[in-house]
């Protein structure tokens, strides 16, 4: 066991908050440093300085933090629930749930508590046992307020979230020293109570399939409220996977793939002609997404998807001529395009952290190259693909994924609201991804607090 906690001057830990709320982030890095050299069990620090690593986009650095708090203070729950958010985020989530119910042994009664361990039960297709969890986490109505470290009130923004999952990762865009955000849960909110006192509705529920629910609730929230608002959720409604390829298959110099969305027996009796992609709705990060190249696969493959509904996808051939599959991902922020990354693969389900990026000199080259000269790299045509994709979405904040085809023409994989912008990890090979990474970030403040004023 770690020795009790000394006292730390106060004078030290202000001066770190300071440095914190004036978003000077690597001046408040090393104050919250210094502090922790001279006490390294401050709980304080530890649960500040993992929140600032979180704001730079340093999630395993805030991992590392919020298990050293543990550490030292094994029975305080706060750490607890905060790393387990970050195992939601990157899939783990047994190893959620154990932090979860550990932090409500501590605190039976904790609300953040209650609604991730319902988020994790969701997640792992418990949802009688989640049930349980969203009604003590919302005993005391819906909201959820967030942390707030800048100096003043701040801007308030009412955050509209779904309990289901599928939200905008949001962590990037509202900059916890700019905006003081207020989390609103769609589907348990009482509408005879008051909205708290906002000046801007940013809607955070992200997938139209997962979220119908949420999404029509959503919508009665705006209905009382004269703010603007960012991404209206009857706009995010017509997002799902096979809706949203219908609506831009139309468009010039798009390749959308047939998408359906089709009954589990009713696939197993008509399959379509294969190779053919199969995924459940309302997952991401390839998680339930597999390909089948023959029928005799076919009943095999998909028993291991959840779901009765899934969606079966035509594949789209995005290899290069060197046999490596290409992912562009371009925000679209205010309907302006900002490339974010590209990712280089040789398995067909590619995603930048399971991609060689990282290990790959020509494969970051060719990727610096796309980030400082998209349309030199992608061509004319998908540039005027990516315009009229913003067009017919009109989305606030939106992604596109998509590949190049030999032709010019964009090979679309997916457009919709739920795609974060990460900032790129410490190491220096990341450096040519910063520039890129910020200007997204800049973009979605100046529209945030230009629509909130």
């Amino acid at each position: 066991m770690p020795e009790p906690a000394l006292s730390v001057e106060p004078a030290l830990l202000e001066r770190a908050r300071a440095l914190a709320r004036a978003a000077a982030d690597e001046a408040a890095k090393r104050a919250y440093l210094d502090l922790l050299r001279r006490d390294p069990t401050s709980l304080d620090a530890l649960l500040e300085l993992a929140r600032l690593a979180l704001r730079g986009g340093h999630r395993s650095a805030a991992r590392t933090v919020y298990q050293q708090a543990i550490f030292c203070h094994p029975g305080e729950a706060t750490a607890r629930v905060n790393l387990a958010n970050l195992l939601i985020e990157s899939g783990e989530f047994d190893a959620a749930r154990g932090e979860f119910e550990a932090a409500l042994a501590v605190q039976p009664a904790l609300a953040a508590a209650h609604q991730g361990l319902a988020r994790v039960l969701t997640a792992l297709c418990q949802p009688r046992l989640a049930t349980e969890h969203w009604r003590q986490a919302f005993g005391a109505g819906a909201l959820a307020p967030q942390p707030f470290c800048g100096e003043g009130p701040g801007v308030a923004v009412l955050l509209l979230v779904s309990a289901a999952g599928g939200n905008i990762p949001t962590r990037s865009l509202l900059d916890d020293t700019v905006f003081a955000v207020t989390a609103l849960y769609a589907e348990h909110h009482d509408p005879a109570l008051r909205l708290p006192s906002h000046a801007l509705i940013f809607n955070g529920i992200g997938d139209a399939d997962l979220c119908g629910e949420a999404l029509r609730n959503a919508c009665a929230v705006v209905a009382r409220s004269s703010a603007p608002v960012v991404n209206p959720p009857r706009l995010v409604g017509e997002t799902g996977r096979a809706a949203v390829m219908r609506r831009l298959s139309g468009l010039s110099d798009v390749v959308a793939p047939r998408t359906t969305s089709i009954r589990r027996a009713e696939l197993l009796a008509a399959p379509p002609a294969f190779p053919h992609l199969f995924r459940s709705p309302g997952f991401h990060t390839g998680q339930h997404f597999v390909r089948v190249e023959r029928r005799q696969d076919l009943a095999a493959a998909i028993a291991e998807l959840p779901g009765e509904d899934l969606l079966a996808i035509e594949p789209l051939d995005a290899r290069g001529a060197d046999g490596h599959f290409r992912k562009y991902r371009v925000m679209l922020i205010g309907g302006a395009p900002y490339p974010l990354h590209l990712a280089i693969s040789a398995n067909w389900k590619v995603h930048y952290f399971t991609a060689d990026m990282a290990t790959n000199d020509a494969h970051r080259a060719e990727e610096a190259a796309f980030l400082a000269d998209m349309p030199a790299v992608i061509g004319q045509r998908a540039v005027a693909a990516l315009a009229a994709i913003a067009g017919e979405l009109a989305l606030d904040y939106a992604g596109v994924d998509f590949a190049v085809a030999p032709d010019g023409r964009l090979l679309l994989f997916e457009a919709n609201p739920g795609m974060v912008v990460s900032p790129p990890g410490p190491e220096p090979i990341w450096n040519y991804r910063r520039a890129p990474t910020q200007r997204a970030l800049a973009a979605m403040k100046t529209l945030l607090l230009a629509k909130a004023a």
